[in-house]
């Protein structure tokens, strides 16, 4: 067995008493979800909105493209909606009729820099996506761009795509902080080349550098040097995004991509839905028995809530195909496993909150990651857990959580929102769960409370005041 250091949460966190109970379903006005409990086996089918990833890195490659381009079935969310508006500052319009984005691409890249002209200003909000993304794209434009986003994001790391723009030509003013706020203005020539990047805190850092490289005039080569790659599924879905669009990509070397030169194909096309965004719902046919069908499931994709079959036979569901439908059944009964989520870390927060349910033992390996996402999410984990009377320990990857009778209590989101779908999860079976700011899950999934509502068999949201 591999040997791991381990840290454990301190004295359990007690619930806090709050005058009044809001009706359970209900957001009061001060944002906060009174988590429903199931009260019956579950007989629903849920659609779930496009996938973000797909979205956004579909919106880069569409503002970098020769022509004008369509993103269809877009998810319209916080994040997505940050992407968009970046680009439009960033001089490719993207138009939004519904779910159908119309981008019109960068202009051609001026001749020289003009690195006294007026900044242009980007702000990232939370989305990495964005503050990770745009950096290469807006190197682009040989004028000084300033990155900015809300206080949460101003801690997570940016370094390894700073320093690697550096390495390539660009000038870069963050005080050495490597985060949020910088300045970055491109070079009359934006050359590429070769650079090296650890990535081992994200891999949006090389994601980021990847879908703009076909723009550099020697395209890139870019090799990671540390000593882990996280998530390697979403870099595997940048390059499959960049060879949709006609761009030549060797990643025929691991840790090493090369991207060559050239234009960038428009396109019409159609986002699949968001597969992580639907593991909350299916999680639920575990909790509560009975069955939750998501439509439009792909039959392959480089998204990795394609682990999500596995993971839920694995934890006591029956997974079943029917066409495009995956459907989960389950008895209500949850078993606990020993997983490496290495490759799938926005999974950790659901899978986690679906242990806590668990007959048995759970050990989540390979997550040391997700620390550097919205929040430290092991960190938040543990303690909300905890504060639900739960058993979890931090190991220096990731966490063990033990069965233990649950209580309600006001759980914390952290300006996250899978923290906020694992404890409505949680409240499905566990009376007096209360979320808080379960509005944070608009950065991915804007009706979730009328989708879990919906999927209860309940009316539309309530919200009090």
């Amino acid at each position: 067995m591999t040997s791991h250091a381990w840290t454990t949460v301190g004295d359990p966190v007690p619930p806090r008493q709050d005058a009044g109970t809001p009706a359970p379903g209900t957001v009061g006005a001060d944002g906060v979800l009174a988590s429903p409990t199931a009260t019956g086996p579950l007989d629903a089918t849920v659609d779930v909105p496009g996938s973000k990833s797909l979205t956004n890195r579909y919106l880069v490659l569409a503002a970098l493209a020769e022509g004008p381009g369509v993103v269809r079935g877009a998810l319209t969310s916080d994040d997505t909606a940050r992407m968009a508006e970046a680009l439009t500052a960033l001089g490719a319009p993207v138009r939004r009729d519904g779910s159908d984005w119309s981008v019109t691409p960068l202009p051609p890249r001026p001749t020289g820099s003009d690195a006294h002209a007026e900044p242009v200003d980007v702000h990232c909000g939370l989305a990495g996506t964005v503050m990770r993304f745009l950096p290469p794209v807006a190197a682009l434009l040989g004028r000084p761009v300033r990155f900015d986003g809300d206080p949460p994001a101003r801690v997570r790391p940016m370094g390894p795509v700073l320093r690697a723009l550096e390495a390539l030509g660009v000038a870069v003013r963050d005080e050495g902080r490597g985060t949020l706020p910088f300045t970055l203005t491109g070079p009359a020539r934006l050359r590429g080349g070769h650079v090296d990047v650890d990535a081992s805190g994200s891999s949006q850092f090389v994601s980021g550098l990847l879908l703009a490289a076909a723009r550099f005039e020697e395209g890139l080569e870019l090799r990671h040097t540390g000593p882990t790659l996280p998530s390697l599924p979403h870099i595997e879905m940048t390059v499959a995004v960049l060879r949709e669009a006609g761009v030549e990509v060797d990643d025929s070397r691991p840790g090493i991509w090369r991207v060559a030169p050239g234009p960038v194909r428009a396109r019409d096309l159609r986002v699949e839905p968001d597969l992580s965004n639907a593991a909350p719902f299916l999680c639920a046919a575990l909790v509560a028995g009975g069955t939750v069908r998501v439509p439009g499931w792909p039959e392959s994709s480089t998204q990795p809530g394609m682990l999500l079959p596995e993971l839920l036979t694995a934890m006591g569901g029956v997974v079943e195909r029917q066409g495009d439908v995956l459907a989960v059944t389950g008895t209500g009964a949850v078993h606990g496993i020993d997983v490496d989520l290495h490759e799938a870390g926005e999974l950790a927060p659901t899978i986690a909150a679906l242990a806590t349910l668990a007959d048995s033992p759970t050990r989540l390996r390979g997550i040391a990651h997700i620390r550097g996402h919205e929040t430290d999410r092991l960190h938040a984990l543990a303690t909300e857990i905890t504060r639900l009377g739960g058993r979890v320990e931090q190991t220096s990857d990731g966490l063990v959580i033990t069965p233990a009778p649950l209580h309600g209590a006001r759980v914390e989101t952290y300006h996250d929102h899978r923290m906020a779908t694992a404890g409505a999860l949680i409240g499905l079976r566990v009376p007096g769960v209360q979320v808080v700011d379960v509005a944070t899950t608009g950065k991915t999934l804007p009706d979730f409370v009328g989708m879990w509502r919906g999927m209860l068999g309940a009316d539309a949201p309530r919200t009090d005041g």
